[in-house]
């Protein structure tokens, strides 16, 4: 078994999986020109690269979102491609996701207002058994955070498109669930995956949907929101004259985020360089590793559906 590694740090990921898998041959991605692979592990290989492998059997992409592998041009055609399924992420997103939460709970968005101009007020505190928090895509991922936020005593509506039954989760599903959904959470976080159905899921409708002064937390992909309708939505200036309260913002359509975006300067938007679910290669390298194996040996595997993008 011959595989290929691109990603920043594809020395740590050639050391990890070697551990696991004795038996094959590894190379990393622009050291060697003559290297024929079987099986590429990557993130956001270049379209070259493909090019390149003419005879690949299989992917592992390593991270949850697919999107750019499923969007360049020079993707084989018709082989496997496998993506991580939380494999550590889920905790790591669910603290960026408690941390947002909390911030608009707890008026910590207001009290830093308050401190610019020197104001001392101190504001009521909602319970958490009042604060429901909703959020879009249950997957491995959004379940995950879900189950985080019941534990800690926020009631939680979940979405999804097909039904589904969870313990201690509200689910809603379909258009009519979307927007009973909506209509009643303080805060709304964004987990789905990038698909045609996906893309600006959350636009200038769903945003109407929202109680006023609700906040939204973006964790999952950038094309989930049409920037336009989000900063109409959030009005100008620090004062909350808009429908939204705030956003916190970890994804862009467009990563690094532009210089020149809007986004930077709003006073109410919190802006992170998609940083809420680094992958933890200690932890994602054994199903890194098993995937391989199973791809090889011809095993069934959970793998990626290109049409429908996850």
């Amino acid at each position: 078994m011959r595989i290929l590694i691109h990603a920043d740090d594809a020395a740590l990921w050639k050391e990890r999986l070697a551990a696991r898998l004795p038996d094959a041959t590894f190379a990393i991605s622009g050291e060697t020109r003559d290297f024929q692979a079987d099986y590429l592990v990557a993130w956001k290989p270049p379209a070259s690269l493909f090019d390149a492998q003419p005879a690949l059997k299989g992917i592992v992409n390593l991270g949850a979102g697919v999107d750019a592998l499923l969007n360049n041009p020079s993707l084989p055609q018709d082989i496997p491609i496998v993506k991580l399924r939380d494999a550590g992420m889920g905790e790591l997103i669910a603290d960026y996701v408690r941390y947002g939460v909390l911030h608009f709970q707890r008026d910590f968005d207001r009290y830093r207002r308050q401190q610019h101009r020197a104001e001392w007020r101190e504001h009521a505190v909602t319970p958490k058994r009042e604060w429901r928090v909703g959020v879009l895509g249950l997957g491995a991922i959004g379940l995950h955070v879900a189950q985080r936020l019941a534990e800690d005593g926020y009631p939680v509506h979940g979405w999804s498109r097909s039904p589904k039954a969870i313990n201690g989760i509200t689910c809603h599903h379909g258009d009519d669930g979307l927007t009973t959904l909506l209509e009643q959470v303080h805060t709304l976080v964004t987990l789905l995956p990038d698909t045609p159905a996906t893309r600006h899921v959350i636009n200038h409708e769903t945003l109407a949907a929202l109680p006023h002064g609700a906040g939204l937390i973006n964790p999952g992909r950038g094309t989930l929101i049409d920037e336009a309708a989000l900063l109409e939505a959030l009005g100008t200036g620090e004062e909350e004259n808009g429908r939204l309260r705030g956003a916190m913002l970890d994804a862009f359509p467009t990563e690094p985020l532009p210089g020149d975006s809007p986004l930077w300067s709003h006073p109410r938007l919190w802006i992170t360089p998609h940083m809420a679910g680094p992958t933890p290669v200690d932890e994602a390298a054994e199903q890194v590793a098993k995937a391989l194996g199973a791809m090889h040996a011809g095993e069934a595997i959970d793998t990626v559906d290109p049409k429908a993008g996850y």
